[in-house]
């Protein structure tokens, strides 16, 4: 039994959720989102709930279950809060900027990298080591920071490149004389 998947996706006020055959929309102050359904699932909207709840008993639809029921409230935590990812960058020089809808990164390379900020997002720099992505889709914010990350990841010795804001660095001892 998914213990994620049976508790029900509370729908607040102002969000909008539309059932289609093998799709699911939701829509609310930060915009529209949708995603397709699993046809190991049923999804019921009801109560200003949705309820997921497996077709059959088999595996693949018991995993499908809680997953499925994650990807729903994603949505709903989307166009209601939004969701934001902050990266630190750690090193002399290293730095962050945005101009226009580009992000300028200083990251020790000859040249600097310069990255289009992908629609539906929204990236700060109130600090030039600080880089914050904010935007409704849970998924496009993480693979837009894990880009960012993977320029520069952070190295064991000194601590130096980019990383999340709670990441823990495990840190080396360097050489000994």
């Amino acid at each position: 039994m998914s213990r994620v998947g049976k508790h029900p996706v509370i729908i607040p006020a102002g969000v909008d959720v539309s059932l289609t055959s093998g799709d699911i929309s939701v829509k609310g102050k930060n915009g529209q989102l949708s995603i397709k359904l699993s046809t190991e699932v049923i999804v019921k909207s009801e109560n200003g709930e949705v309820l997921v709840r497996p077709r059959t008993n088999s595996k693949q639809a018991r995993m499908a279950w809680g997953t499925t029921k994650k990807l729903i409230q994603n949505l709903v935590d989307g166009v209601t809060k939004g969701f934001t990812k902050i990266l630190e960058i750690n090193g002399v020089g290293y730095r962050a900027a945005v101009q226009g809808k580009n992000l300028v990164l200083s990251l020790g390379f000859s040249h600097e990298v310069i990255l289009p900020v992908p629609a539906g997002l929204t990236v700060k720099c109130e600090k030039p080591t600080s880089v914050a992505i904010s935007g409704a889709n849970k998924e496009q914010v993480g693979a837009f920071a894990a880009v960012i990350r993977d320029f520069r990841r952070p190295e064991p010795y000194k601590g130096k490149g980019v990383k999340y804001e709670n990441e823990v660095i495990m840190r080396k001892e360097g050489k000994k004389k």
